[in-house]
């Protein structure tokens, strides 16, 4: 059953955590910390990284390395970072150019990536638009400048709606918002809550809003967003870790997202890593051998029953969903792998974790 599921990473970068690409070195440090010690205590010797080994500027190769050869993942998704609390937005704009470049059958498309608090964000968008023909757009509800943070609100006629519209033009119909995980100890004035969602979803129906990092905090209100409007997703990036760690935390919170809309919400899921805080294999074994206690089963559902999750919703949390909202084609993606330089034999054990990387292997 595992190798008929397809497994599409929606979400990948290549983070940049080196020093050297610090802007705010307060902001930056928080994230480092914190990715630094997860990625070093991922319960098993063979998995944790030390943070020596962390804290690099992680190659377009290292990442297609880690997926598509250390792991089941199929194909993914570049998405560049508008995050400048990093010097390069932690994950560069060149560096999506690169990954559709260089493997184009397993980085099937990017994401652009803006921030509409920065002079020239127009331009920008148009210059990503041209040039990598972009899947969707991400953004951050928080701006980085040199006289400190600012944020924004997607229900904002003044910022946020013009980014829509501007989208529109460009044929840009689905974006990716981060929320739920706030970034280092800075006021941030309640941008990293999904409440503002509902006006972009209400006022853009025709837009996707995907709510990246969706159950990590705010599982209540992100719930009734996914009820009220069809137009809304989560990607479980992050989530990947909770499931891999602690799976009754995770039922916890799957079964809170699926409380109001219920069964119906499954297919509003999305699997995403973020690739580098945690290696993506046993993210996504954890992923595939999962299923909700029965106790908490008993107790979930607003207006009817919550069901077991089946194969089927697997399918389209791991691949389906993302591939439905983008008219993608998994089986011709599947044709397009077909003996290319990260095909596996069946049956052929995958590699040992991080012994594709150039740097582990010098």
């Amino acid at each position: 059953m595992r190798d008929d599921i397809f497994v599409l990473d929606s979400l990948v970068h290549a983070l940049n955590w080196d020093e050297s690409n610090w802007a705010d070195p307060v902001a930056a440090k928080a994230s480092v910390d914190a990715a630094a010690y997860t990625a070093a205590h991922q319960g098993s010797p063979d998995y944790d990284l030390p943070r020596e080994l962390f804290v690099r500027d992680w190659t377009v190769d290292d990442s297609a390395n880690l997926l598509f050869r250390e792991s089941m993942t199929s194909v993914g998704v570049f998405n560049p970072q508008p995050l400048f609390v990093f010097k390069d937005g932690q994950t560069s704009v060149e560096k999506a150019y690169e990954a559709v470049r260089k493997y184009p059958t397993r980085f099937i498309g990017t994401y652009a990536a803006i921030d509409p608090l920065r002079d020239g964000w127009e331009r920008y968008l148009e210059e990503q638009v041209e040039g990598l023909d972009p899947l969707g757009l991400k953004l951050y509800p928080a701006s980085w400048q040199e006289d400190g943070a600012r944020t924004w609100a997607l229900n904002d006629p003044k910022v946020a709606f013009p980014v829509f519209e501007k989208a529109l033009l460009l044929g840009i119909r689905h974006i990716a918002i981060h929320k739920a995980l706030p970034i280092g100890p800075m006021e941030y004035r309640g941008a990293f809550g999904p409440s503002d969602v509902e006006g972009a979803a209400a006022h853009f129906p025709e837009i996707d809003f995907e709510i990246v990092h969706g159950g990590m905090s705010f599982v209540e209100e992100t719930a009734w967003l996914l009820a009220k409007f069809p137009n809304v997703f989560v990607n479980l990036e992050n989530m990947n870790i909770v499931v891999a760690r602690r799976p009754r935390t995770f039922a916890k919170i799957l079964l809170g997202l699926l409380h109001v809309g219920g069964n119906a919400i499954y297919e509003r899921l999305q699997w995403g890593t973020g690739t580098f805080q945690f290696h993506p294999r046993p993210c996504i074994e954890a992923m595939l051998d999962f299923e909700f206690p029965e106790d908490l089963l008993e107790d979930t559902g607003l207006y009817h029953p919550v069901e077991q999750i089946t194969w089927e919703n697997k399918r389209d949390i791991m691949g389906r969903t993302f591939a439905r909202r983008h008219g993608l084609d998994i089986e011709r993606l599947k044709a397009d792998l077909a003996g290319d330089e990260f095909a596996r034999p069946p049956g052929a054990p995958l590699p040992e974790p991080y012994s594709t990387l150039d740097w582990m292997r010098r």
